[in-house]
Formats: C-alpha cells, sequence, structure tokens
C-alpha cells in the first residue's frame, strides 16, 4: 500500500498545470436587430411621445392654475388628479379594445433614477441660498440625517413588530427598514410656500428647506443601505449589535463618501472655469456646466456610492463658486434651464403617480395601510417635534409650536417614495405589490388631504397674521412655479469687482468659523472677481441682447411703433 501510495504521490507533479480559467464576462445587454429593434424602437416612441402629452397637458393646467389664482391647491394635486383621470380613460379605451397603451402608462423606475431624478435633486442644490444654509448647517444636519433616521425606524420597526404579533402582514426586519426609509422622504413644498408668505424668519425658513433637500439623499441612502447592506450580510453568524455597527458603517461611507464626491467635482469645475476663460462663447461655457452637472451622478454610481448625494452637493458647490465665473447670460440661462427640466421632471413623476392606480397590479390590505399611515405620522411627530425643542435651546431664533405643527402637518410625501419602491428588489411577488399599493395610497392621503387641509389649516390657526396679509395684500400661494419662477435670484447674479469684494469683506466682522474661512480663502482661490472691464462687458452684453428682442418685437407683426403706449407701460 505504501508503494502504491508512493506511486500515487510521485505520479501528481507530471500532471498538466490546470490554465487559469479566464475572467467571467460580464453580462452583455442583449442587443435587438432587425424586427425586434423596429418594434422597439416603436415602443419606445410611443413612450416618449405619451409622455411629452402627459407633461404639455400637465403645463396648461399649471397655467391655469396661476392665471385664475388658485393659489390654495398645490401643484402636484392638481397634477395626480389629471393622472387619475388619464389613467381612468386608458382604462376605459383598453376595456372598448379600441387601444392598448399598457406598456407606454408603466412607469420605469430606472427611467427615474437615471434621467428623472438628478435634474430634480441638482437643482434643488443649485438654487440654495447658501448664506443661511452654511450658517445653519449643524441644525439642518440634525433634521435631516437624525430626523429621518428616527422616522424611518419609527416607521420600520413599528411595520416589524406589529408583524410579528400578527397584526398586519409579517415582513423582515430588512424590509420593514427599507420602506420605513423609503416613506421618509418628505416634499414640504406646502411648509415651505406657506413659510414665505408669513414672513417667517428666513434663518427658520432657511431649516425646513435645507431639511427638506437633504432629507430626500438621506432616505435614499438608508433605502440603499438595507437593500444593500442587509441583503449581503450573513445575519446568521453576525449579532444583531454587530450588524447595526456594520449598516451605520455603510451608511457613513455612503454617505460622506458621495458627499466628498461630489464637493471634490464641483470645486473642480470651480477651478477650471476660472482659469480657461469661456465667457465670450456662453453655448460652450453652458455646454461645460450640464457635463459637470450629471458628472459626480455617473461617476458615484459607477464606484457603488450614492448619486444622488454625491450631485445634491454638487449643485451646492457648484453654485456657491462656478455660478460667479460664468458670464451674465449663462447665468440666467442656468437658472431657468434647470428650474424648467426640474419642472418637468417633477410634472412627469406625478402624473404616472395618477396613471399608476389604474396601471399597477396592486395588492390591497386594509389594516396594513391604516397602520402605515399611523406610523408616517407618528414617525414624523417624533422627528420634529423633538428635535425642534432641542434645537431651541441653542437658538436665537425659536421655534414656536405654532411652526412645529405646520411642518409635521405639511410633511407630504411626493415622487422619491413612489419611485424607490417600485425599485425595490422584494420576493415574493405578493409583498412588493402589497409595499407599491401602500406607499401609493400613502403618497395620494398626503398629497390630497394634508396637501390640500394645509391652506384651511393656516386660516384657522393664524387669524392675526392673516389680517396683516390682507393689508399688506400678500396672498399665500402653494404654487411652486409661480413662487420660484417670477423673478432671478439676485444673490445669483454677482456685480462686485475685486476691490467691491474685498470692502464687503472687511465690513462684515461677524463672520466666524467655516464662513470667515470661505470668505477670506476659498472664496478668492475659486471664483473670479470681475474687473472694472468685466462688468462693463457683461452689462453690454445684457443690454444688446435686450435690444436685440425689443427691436424685434417692435417690429413684428403684433409690435406696436407708440411710443406713447411703451411710456405707459414703463
Amino acid at each position: 500500500t505504501r508503494n502504491d501510495g508512493t506511486q500515487h504521490l510521485e505520479a501528481l507533479p507530471t500532471r498538466p498545470p490546470t490554465p487559469a480559467r479566464p475572467p467571467t464576462p460580464k453580462n452583455m445587454l442583449p442587443v435587438q436587430t432587425g424586427v425586434k429593434a423596429q418594434e422597439e424602437e416603436q415602443s419606445s416612441g410611443m413612450t416618449i411621445f405619451f409622455s411629452l402629452l402627459v407633461i404639455g397637458i400637465c403645463i396648461i393646467l399649471v397655467h391655469l392654475l396661476i392665471k385664475f389664482k388658485l393659489n390654495f391647491l398645490p401643484e402636484s394635486v392638481a397634477v395626480v388628479s389629471i393622472g387619475i383621470l388619464m389613467g381612468g380613460f386608458i382604462k376605459i379605451i383598453e376595456f372598448k379594445e379600441l387601444a392598448n397603451w399598457k406598456e407606454e402608462e408603466m412607469f420605469r423606475p430606472n427611467m427615474f433614477f437615471l434621467l428623472l431624478l438628478p435634474p430634480i435633486i441638482f437643482e434643488s442644490g443649485y438654487s440654495l441660498h447658501k448664506g443661511n444654509f452654511f450658517q445653519n448647517i449643524g441644525s439642518i444636519c440634525l433634521f435631516a440625517v437624525i430626523g429621518t433616521a428616527i422616522s424611518a425606524f419609527v416607521v420600520g420597526g413599528g411595520i416589524y413588530f406589529l408583524g410579528q404579533a400578527d397584526v398586519i402582514y409579517k415582513m423582515s426586519m430588512t424590509d420593514s427598514f427599507a420602506f420605513g426609509s423609503l416613506i421618509s422622504a418628505v416634499d414640504p413644498v406646502a411648509t415651505i410656500a406657506i413659510f414665505n408668505a408669513l414672513n417667517v424668519d428666513p434663518v427658520l425658513n432657511m431649516l425646513v428647506f435645507g431639511e427638506s433637500i437633504l432629507n430626500d439623499a438621506v432616505s435614499i441612502v438608508l433605502t440603499n443601505t438595507a437593500e444593500g447592506f442587509f441583503s449581503q450580510s450573513n445575519n446568521a453568524t453576525v449579532s444583531g449589535w454587530q450588524t447595526f455597527v456594520q449598516a451605520l458603517g455603510y451608511f457613513l461611507k455612503m454617505f460622506f463618501g458621495s458627499a466628498a464626491l461630489g464637493t471634490l467635482t464641483g470645486l473642480i469645475s470651480a477651478f477650471c472655469l476660472k482659469h480657461f476663460d469661456l465667457r465670450k462663447t456662453p453655448s460652450l461655457e453652458f455646454a461645460v456646466m450640464i457635463i459637470f452637472a450629471y458628472l459626480p451622478y455617473g461617476l458615484a454610481e459607477g464606484i457603488k456610492l450614492s448619486g444622488i448625494m454625491s450631485i445634491l452637493f454638487s449643485g451646492i458647490v457648484m453654485s456657491h463658486y462656478t455660478h460667479h465665473n460664468l458670464s451674465p447670460v449663462t447665468q440666467i440661462l442656468m437658472q431657468q434651464t434647470l428650474r424648467s427640466v426640474a419642472f418637468m421632471c417633477e410634472t412627469c413623476v406625478f402624473a404616472f403617480l395618477g396613471l399608476s392606480i389604474f396601471s399597477f397590479p396592486h395588492n390591497f390590505e386594509f389594516s396594513f395601510v391604516i397602520w402605515c399611515i399611523f406610523l408616517v405620522l407618528l414617525g414624523r411627530a417624533v422627528n420634529i417635534f423633538p428635535l425642534s425643542f432641542l434645537l431651541n435651546f441653542f437658538r436665537e431664533t425659536k421655534i414656536s409650536p405654532k411652526m412645529m405643527f405646520i411642518m409635521w402637518f405639511s410633511g407630504l410625501r411626493g415622487a422619491i417614495p413612489y419611485a424607490l419602491s417600485l425599485h425595490l428588489g422584494l420576493e415574493p411577488l405578493e409583498k412588493r405589490q402589497l409595499i407599491g399599493t401602500t406607499t401609493i395610497i400613502i403618497v395620494l392621503f398626503t398629497i390630497l388631504i394634508l396637501g390640500g387641509g394645509t391652506m384651511p389649516l393656516i386660516r384657522l390657526m393664524d387669524i392675526e397674521e392673516s389680517q396683516t396679509r390682507r393689508k399688506s395684500k400678500k396672498d399665500v400661494t402653494l404654487s411652486k412655479t409661480e413662487k420660484m419662477g417670477n423673478a432671478l435670484e439676485s444673490e445669483h447674479i454677482s456685480e462686485l469687482t475685486e476691490e467691491e469684494y474685498e470692502t464687503h469683506i472687511y465690513q462684515r466682522q461677524d463672520l466666524k468659523g467655516f464662513m470667515w474661512l470661505d470668505a477670506k480663502y476659498l472664496n478668492p482661490f475659486f471664483t473670479r472677481r470681475l474687473t472694472q472691464e468685466d462688468l462693463l462687458h457683461g452689462r453690454i452684453q445684457m443690454k444688446t441682447l435686450t435690444n436685440k428682442w425689443y427691436e424685434e418685437v417692435r417690429q413684428g407683426p403684433s409690435g406696436s411703433e407708440d411710443d406713447n403706449d411703451e411710456a405707459e407701460l414703463l
């Protein structure tokens, strides 16, 4: 036996070495050719046509709301209502077998995350008033990060324990926390509009606005943490405390890594446009801005970070530094283009939300929906009231109980929870449909009931300030388009020369911390200070464009040559 074994051992080296296996190629997306390619092109064309038709109808609707001064109605309510009506009309057409638009009316989550969501998030960061934002970054992060996490844990924990008690549909801890995270994304457009109209302190207004911007990104990162980390971890070999610590580390890596990537991209764009003067060719300048706007999203997603968090911080940094290196024409063009694209994207998502009532395969459980609505309201309350009470100890401008209640009541859920619910890869299909249906009902409940009831609530709670508003003829408007589209942001049109900027900084002796560091070193390094010649050239450029447009209007078929009309209008 030993000899046989020796022979066996000696024979081993003579065996030819096993060649190294080539790396497994990535699964390539199937490329359609021939007839299938033509069918896919036709289907995509119909989808594009249908989406543009829906957006066009909604634009007309929003215009009518503004024209007839229906200020009490949020645009999201009107657009969702139009979507519901169009969904019912399409269902009737399909029932009568006149046409089949089932594929066109279905909402694709990948389209939302790749095309629709980035412009919305970038525009919210780009239109931010940076001064109050950076001064209150601590309070804003407390509301956005800690508050959103509290809400997610309240909703997710409540669903998990109610399921274990057989009160509602039973779900795992991972799925419960993922649902709690996605449903915590709040869209407080109504709150911000009311705060503006009620002459609320600008610092408090920025606190709510900044929290709403970061809240969306934090909610998405929390959902990705639940979906990505917990699904990969081996819960059998790791204790609950270790799992929590590892999940926290995963979240912090996603949050701060993505924020750092977006900040770095924004600083690089500012540095490039400071030293490569493209102001005499606004088309190239605008093209570079569009490239840098989308660049961090693609890079972050490619290296498995959060593209949304990255593009948000990129928008904030580009607005603070890069924007002031642009020509006046590109500054105005950038603002208006971003607002228009973000409006179209938001409108598209809200319209498809209304359509989904008829196009989405539903799984409705009454007890699950009722408990989820209760937990969502409870999570928002546990978020707002204790954190506001805590912040009042450290703030000169206090958050009154009335303001806390308005912040709680008008915490509308919008487009992001709906899209996230469709993006979750839950199994079995029954659970995925239940989460999707419940999310749609919660979003519609907050938009239609809470959004529609915000204005009557203000009138009941705020009699004295309503009388003040009537005297000053200042109306409360819940139209985001009317509020943001009437005028340009004056702080975004920089006309300070280098000498004026230095004088302005020396006059500001109250700057502390990051604001002082930014004004003293970062702003001069990343932004170009205008000379008198640059300032004169920018004014001539704007005046030339204005005169050219005015001459074309005067010479057109509807133009008027009567100077008296012009004097009367002025």
